[in-house]
């Protein structure tokens, strides 16, 4: 795993030992990112269920502004500091110790330009949290979020804010692109 573009790249990024987390694979983080194209540079990116914190560092790497990686798991959260650190972008990252649904029950001074959702496989997760997305004002108004899930995991939401855009499959990883 490592960074594929921008000011850190070719950096190599850690990994959570076993299995807490799973990492996006390079081809799909590269796909991902040209479908993202310039809507990456200067936005305020938000990785939840960071895991290794891989997607958003790509998107600092690539010009983001700033970032807030989410992940409750503490050894996957070392992972994170120490991946900022190597890539040297930490300054322009924050790093939350916490469960995402608490998270987005927070209060923020700004909405998010892109909003990343990889939780963990099979436990209806990313549907959990796009619904929770519906209710706040947190995406920007041509703000963009992306569930990656299996693409089993994938139905139809019935959601107020948020219309799917595209769905990419990539093997056994689908990107749902959600608009407002």
């Amino acid at each position: 795993m490592r960074v594929i573009a921008g000011e850190a790249r070719g950096r190599k990024l850690l990994s959570v030992s076993g299995q807490v987390t799973r990492p996006i694979t390079d081809r799909v983080k590269e796909s991902l990112f040209n479908i993202l194209g310039r809507r990456v540079v200067d936005a305020f990116f938000l990785d939840l269920f960071a895991g290794t914190g891989s997607v958003g560092i790509e998107a600092l790497s690539r010009g983001a502004r700033r970032a807030v990686f989410v992940e409750r798991n503490r050894q996957a959260l070392k992972v994170i500091a120490e991946n900022l650190r190597i890539t040297g972008l930490a300054d322009r990252a924050q790093v939350v110790h916490s469960d995402v649904f608490k998270f987005l029950r927070g209060e923020f001074d700004e909405k998010f330009d892109v909003i990343y959702i990889a939780p963990p496989q099979y436990k209806g997760l990313w549907a959990r949290t796009l619904l929770a997305l519906d209710k706040r004002d947190l995406l920007s108004d041509e703000g963009l979020v992306v569930a990656q899930i299996h693409p089993k995991e994938f139905s139809p939401l019935e959601l107020e804010s948020f219309q799917l855009a595209d769905r990419r499959r990539y093997g056994s990883t689908l990107l749902c692109f959600y608009e407002r």
